[in-house]
């Protein structure tokens, strides 16, 4: 029999909870001897093994899953045995779908209590941030140019130029503020890395509030997120506590809090987010004026989603050039791609941009949970376009997806079977606009709707050929006249669906 592990690690994000990750650690300490070190920590983010246990032996990581409260008694008794028992994974960090990712973003995440400041800063979690203490503010902003950061919350803008413009903006007062209103279907990275690793995300915040000269930080995070939320306030208050806001610009008083969103999906929308912030109704204002020149209150504004900050430390660390080796084109970097949908082993998966989407649902996915044919596969959230298998060799970048009508939004990828209506999914996109628009604009708020009712008639076989023509005018009116991408984006996946799988429309007709 193996000796007592040193170590015993039962993930205790909300994924993980889900699948009775609490019942687990109960029954480990019922099983396990008093002095047993039984310790909560992040998720991997391989979701098909959760609840993930991990014990930690002479060093060693080693994996058992996925773990139900029944299995423990086993496990105890074999004393986590590194093979031979059939939940044996062997060490950790060898997992076929962990070792090959590139994880930068992520390279803490589900090592140690998410909240064990102590162990995080051993494992070199404040190298970013001192280097940026060391530096000019100025000179902060041109590695993050040089890295080639874009914004990952969807949009892709060049994170320097924006912090750039702000700090040239000179209001009264520099605001940051964090974007964690995570609303799309299929993604949870944001999550995952707030209740696993939110250091590396305060980190981030700081050396951002270093370069642009801000004195308050916010993060806007959605009300169904209240794992995370703890968890981050919590973190806060230990990064406070330790002292670690001082000395970030001449004010000296940088601090971050939480404000939680009452869940409106429009609030993702930087815009719409800040006039929420300001105890307004969240709807979308118009630009010109930029949110980094007149955004909160009226004062230069940076708005950054909490993927693009949490970048941030590694690239200050490393510097701007060792992040450029990373990715492809104009996409440098890491993305974190969020499998969901029917897929076998659902996971999120940090690789360079320039993977292919056969790549991540083939080998990091194992293909359909179902066992069914694999027919779409819609990438960038409710807003993006649908795939097909034709599809399935893009390159995963900011360019290349464009190229063929599609976007790469906040990475997440949602898969379907045959058994999809690809009619019905397209009617989705204008149901879920007209429930989700603000209400400022024409576009939008009437669009959508029409859009729902004449993908009824479509559905429904009545004069199939005049409402698509009438369709294919209502997406163009949205996407040209909408104020922002809710309204501007939703023809994305309607003219997909109708592009990829016309015989899906064509089929109602004849029904």
């Amino acid at each position: 029999m193996s000796p007592q592990p040193d170590r015993i690690f039962v993930p205790g994000d909300s994924a993980s909870i889900s699948v009775g990750a609490d019942a687990v650690a109960a029954r480990l300490v019922d099983a396990l001897p008093a002095d047993a070190r039984i310790i909560r920590n992040g998720s991997r983010g391989l979701f098909w093994l959760e609840p993930l246990v991990e014990i930690e032996r002479d060093g060693e990581r080693l994996g058992f899953g996925p773990v139900t409260p029944d299995d423990v008694d086993s496990l105890v008794a074999a004393g986590f045995p590194a093979s031979g028992h059939r939940l044996s994974l062997g060490p950790v960090e060898a997992i076929p779908q962990l070792a090959r990712q590139q994880r930068l973003i992520f390279a803490r995440c589900g090592h140690d209590d998410p909240l064990d400041l102590a162990s995080w800063i051993e494992m070199g979690g404040l190298a970013g941030l001192e280097t940026a203490r060391r530096m000019a503010p100025d000179n902060i902003i041109d590695t993050v140019k040089a890295s080639g950061l874009r914004g990952r919350g969807g949009a892709g803008f060049p994170t320097g130029i924006k912090w750039e413009t702000a700090r040239k903006a000179g209001g009264e007062q520099t605001w940051l503020c964090c974007n964690a209103d995570e609303g799309d279907s299929g993604t949870y990275a944001d999550r995952l890395l707030m209740e696993g690793d939110p250091f590396t995300l305060i980190a981030g915040m700081c050396i951002a509030a270093r370069a642009i000269g801000a004195t308050g930080g916010l993060v806007y995070l959605r009300s169904e997120y209240p794992h995370a939320i703890h968890t981050l306030k919590s973190a806060i208050s230990l990064w406070r506590e330790a002292g670690l806001f001082g000395g970030l610009n001449e004010d000296n008083h940088f601090d971050i809090e939480v404000r939680t969103g009452a869940g409106a999906y429009i609030c993702g929308e930087e815009s719409s987010m800040l006039n929420s912030l300001e105890g307004k109704r969240g709807e979308v204002r118009a630009k010109p004026p930029i949110p980094a020149i007149s955004g909160l209150f009226g004062q230069p504004t940076i708005v950054n989603n909490v993927l693009t900050l949490a970048s941030v430390p590694w690239i200050l660390e490393h510097g701007g050039e060792a992040y450029r080796e990373f990715g492809s084109g104009r996409s440098r970097g890491t993305q974190a791609f969020q499998l969901a949908g029917d897929i076998r082993q659902g996971a999120l998966v940090e690789l360079a941009f320039g993977v292919s989407l056969r790549t991540l649902i083939d080998d990091f996915g194992g293909g359909t949970r179902s066992g069914r044919p694999m027919r779409a596969v819609q990438v960038g959230g409710p807003l993006g376009a649908y795939l097909g298998r034709a599809d399935l060799d893009v390159v995963l970048d900011y360019e290349a997806i464009a190229a063929i009508g599609g976007m790469l939004g906040h990475g997440g990828i949602v898969v379907f079977n045959d058994t999809v209506d690809m009619a019905r999914q397209a009617r989705f996109a204008m149901a879920f606009c007209a429930v989700e628009s603000c209400g400022k604009c024409t576009p939008c708020r009437v669009g959508a709707t029409r859009g729902r009712e004449t993908l009824d008639k479509i559905i429904a076989g009545d004069a199939v050929s005049e409402n698509l023509a009438l369709l294919e005018d209502l997406c163009e009116l949205m996407t040209d006249g909408s104020l922002c991408a809710m309204g501007g984006l939703t023809p994305m996946p309607v003219r997909s669906a109708v592009k990829r799988f016309p015989e899906d429309f064509a089929r109602q007709a004849a029904e």
